[in-house]
């Protein structure tokens, strides 16, 4: 769809509903447009004028939780990623036409709610798979090749000192041939796919929809296979009510003492208490996380202080190429609600789940 809607300029289409939407905005005056937490999508790299174009935008770096409906109460079209739109907030919000996720992962709107109201919400597909699926293997590398520590070493003058011409002081793990164990088969979890078999690993896979065909080998497994007989695990799922813990402490006593865990998805698919304890007493080999339960963690996390763990602070994500798309996405969001052709909103079959985790 090209972009059928420009506010204050000519609408092209064939049919009467980009005009009775475009009339609707015209005798309703510019839309007011209120963007709660654009920072962590553009610290300064991209450009607002494609939503500037649209109507009236104020665009805010955060927003406190107290704030929102001080800040939102003029608006016909929210933006958020992180900053919670639940019941009380929308309940409060008179004017409000639309919600506009700034991510893929929705769990910050009571969707249900908005719908009742007749609100959409949207959200951003697809934006970050290749990026997402490029930081799982940036993580499982660091844990098999241990690149950053003898890095640092050898800064450290040990390879100055060393009486051989090499040395390693963790084994060095090669990737070739090892299984590596996907939850959850969405676009990133079929982008880690990808990775995986160009390294020449067999991949397990479990999923509550499995695609009629992929392009590669997949073996399709049950939760419990794929934690005994994995390798390497890398979680992609959604969060719900059924994946809420879904790696506790009995499915870590399934993994292989030499497996890893990686986990760019959501912080509460693990029991981090139980996670923390198996790497601590050497359960499994390592972990790597992007994300963690609560962000930011408290210092008294049990991860930040665990054994054989990476952790990075939810930035798989935030290539500038990932959030160029992210906010081309948005843009063509909100000039396809305009025009009457809503794009990407929120449909009852991914509220029950399936879609939601992929990111961010």
């Amino acid at each position: 769809m090209k972009n059928p809607f420009v506010y204050g300029e000519t609408v092209s289409g064939e049919n009467g509903d980009v005009r009775e939407r475009y009339d609707f905005v015209k005798r309703r005056g510019i839309m007011n447009i209120v963007v709660l937490d654009g920072y962590t999508l553009n610290p300064g790299d991209l450009d607002w004028s494609g939503f500037r174009r649209l109507g009236h935008c104020v665009f805010y770096d955060r927003t406190e939780p107290e704030d929102v409906v001080s800040r939102a109460n003029n608006a016909d079209g929210v933006l958020t990623n992180k900053t919670r739109l639940d019941r009380a907030v929308i309940s409060e919000l008179p004017r409000l036409k639309y919600i506009g996720v700034l991510a893929t992962g929705y769990d910050v709107v009571d969707v249900e709610y908005a719908s009742q109201q007749g609100i959409i919400v949207t959200n951003v597909p697809a934006y970050s798979t290749r990026a997402v699926a490029q930081m799982v293997f940036a993580l499982l590398l660091e844990l098999t090749n241990r690149v950053h520590h003898h890095s640092n070493t050898v800064f450290q003058g040990k390879w100055s000192e060393c009486p051989d011409f090499c040395y390693w002081d963790y084994p060095i793990v090669e990737l070739y041939g090892l299984t590596t164990g996907i939850v959850g088969f969405g676009r990133i979890g079929q982008g880690v796919a990808d990775l995986a078999h160009a390294f020449g690993m067999r991949i397990l896979a479990h999923t509550r929809t499995v695609p009629s065909e992929t392009p590669k080998p997949i073996e399709w497994c049950s939760v419990e296979t794929l934690f005994r007989d994995s390798d390497v695990i890398s979680l992609h799922c959604p969060l719900s009510s059924e994946t809420k813990g879904l790696v506790n402490a009995e499915r870590l006593a399934m993994m292989k003492p030499t497996a890893y865990l990686i986990n760019t998805s959501r912080g509460q698919l693990i029991d981090e208490a139980a996670l923390a304890d198996a790497l601590n007493h050497g359960r499994i080999a390592g972990a790597a996380l992007d994300v963690l339960a609560k962000e930011p963690p408290d210092p008294n996390c049990p991860l930040l202080q665990a054994k054989n763990i990476y952790i990075t602070p939810h930035v798989a994500w935030a290539t500038r190429s990932a959030r160029k798309r992210l906010m081309d996405i948005a843009i063509f969001n909100l000039e396809a609600f305009l025009a009457g052709k809503e794009q990407n909103v929120i449909t009852t079959v991914e509220r029950e789940g399936i879609g939601r985790g992929e990111r961010r």
